[in-house]
């Protein structure tokens, strides 16, 4: 709908460098874990991630749009008759670089990763950081988002909290493997399945994400439950098949 389209518009007003003029070529719109990337034939490129507000909507022109453009962040008009709007996004850059976003980890989406290079990218980072903040960093691998991050903790047997220091490497495999089968697993529509069975007969669904206090699926322990970050990130565990570390850092209860 937009890849190979002529601009005739581009707004983003917050933005402080000059967007792509009226007449460019949109070479591609690629989706990258949760960033969506818009090349251009000018060698820009509009990098946006939705984080927990943001959305793109596309709509004929003329048409009412559904949100406030007050919230709009980016508007991309084509000579199809076409206008992209990005929403309330919270990332909205501009790049120019000739390959891509390269601080950009592999993303777990796609159909064959390159999950050693994520495993690598684990690697330079610091020992005392929590496994929990390097598994959403999308320099790292893109695509694990809050859910995704607890059901793959608890496939692994991790803590939120345990320090990329007490993870070895085979460790670090399967977690971006893990995440990679979990994800491509559920890119359809539909409930998002990670387990067969949630504990004490329950149906197949997500094994620890927002059931604090019910069965664990594996040993029936109450899910615990915390916050982290300056975000304020919410995490779910279970205390007895992921085992807290060894570490002054907590999960701030909520």
């Amino acid at each position: 709908m937009l890849t190979g389209r002529t601009v005739l518009r581009f707004e983003a007003e917050r933005l402080i460098e000059p967007g792509p003029k009226p007449g460019t070529t949109i070479d591609g719109v690629e989706a990258r874990g949760k960033y969506l990337l818009v090349r251009f034939g000018d060698g820009l490129t509009l990098e946006t991630h939705m984080k927990m507000t943001g959305s793109w909507h596309i709509y004929r022109r003329g048409e009412r749009w559904r949100r406030s453009p007050r919230s709009a962040r980016a508007v991309i008009e084509t000579d199809n008759g076409w206008i992209a709007v990005c929403f309330s996004a919270p990332h909205v850059k501009l790049r120019r670089t000739a390959g891509g976003p390269a601080h950009l980890g592999p993303d777990l989406c796609a159909p064959e990763p390159d999950l050693a290079e994520a495993v690598r990218r684990f690697s330079q980072r610091g020992g005392d950081e929590p496994v929990v903040e390097a598994l959403l960093d999308q320099r790292i691998c893109c695509g694990v988002g809050n859910v995704y991050k607890s059901e793959v903790l608890f496939a692994c047997g991790l803590h939120p909290l345990t320090p990329l220091r007490s993870v070895p490497e085979e460790l670090r495999g399967r977690l971006v493997a893990t995440a990679h089968r979990l994800l491509r697993q559920n890119l359809g529509a539909g409930p998002r399945v990670t387990v067969s069975g949630t504990g004490r007969g329950g149906a197949a669904g997500l094994a620890v994400y927002g059931r604090r206090g019910l069965p664990c699926p594996s040993c029936d322990t109450p899910i615990d439950y915390g916050v982290h970050g300056q975000h304020a990130r919410s995490s779910y565990w279970c205390p007895r098949c992921q085992p807290a570390p060894n570490t002054p850092a907590t999960l701030r209860s909520s």
